[in-house]
């Protein structure tokens, strides 16, 4: 649980995904989290060890190519730890994504740049996750 004094600076939402691999850009989410008053940093994190955060163009055939990559980098098949749940491939897909990302406020608004989005990297669906943003 997060300390008390964090509660009042936390948001979260959840995010359903519908495939084992995929991403979704939860940039709106993250906006309608931001108290209208932030100056500084937000922290958009996902507390699950199969799921990561990153920020990019959220263009579809970028998205896709991304997907394609972790698969094609990180292989299905032959991982040790597959022999306790079978899901080594999401687990190493979320190390090179990693958790979460901090992103610079201004009254309120995120300052990504133009073609910025914030992206939820799905590497075990389909699943609900959830992610908290900190301010």
């Amino acid at each position: 649980m997060w300390p008390a004094h964090d509660r009042d600076t936390m948001a979260q939402f959840t995010v359903s995904t519908d495939a084992r691999l995929s991403v979704v850009d939860v940039t709106d989410q993250v906006m309608e989290a931001v108290p209208a008053d932030a100056d500084g940093t937000v922290t958009v994190f996902v507390e699950h060890t199969t799921a990561g955060v990153t920020i990019n163009e959220a263009e579809s055939r970028l998205l896709g190519d991304f997907e394609r990559a972790l698969a094609e980098i990180v292989p299905a098949d032959g991982w040790a730890h597959d022999e306790i749940d079978d899901n080594a491939d999401a687990h190493i897909r979320a190390m090179l994504v990693g958790p979460g990302e901090t992103i610079p406020v201004e009254d309120g608004s995120l300052a990504l740049g133009t073609w910025q989005s914030v992206l939820l990297v799905e590497c075990d669906g389909p699943r609900t996750r959830t992610v908290h943003v900190v301010s």
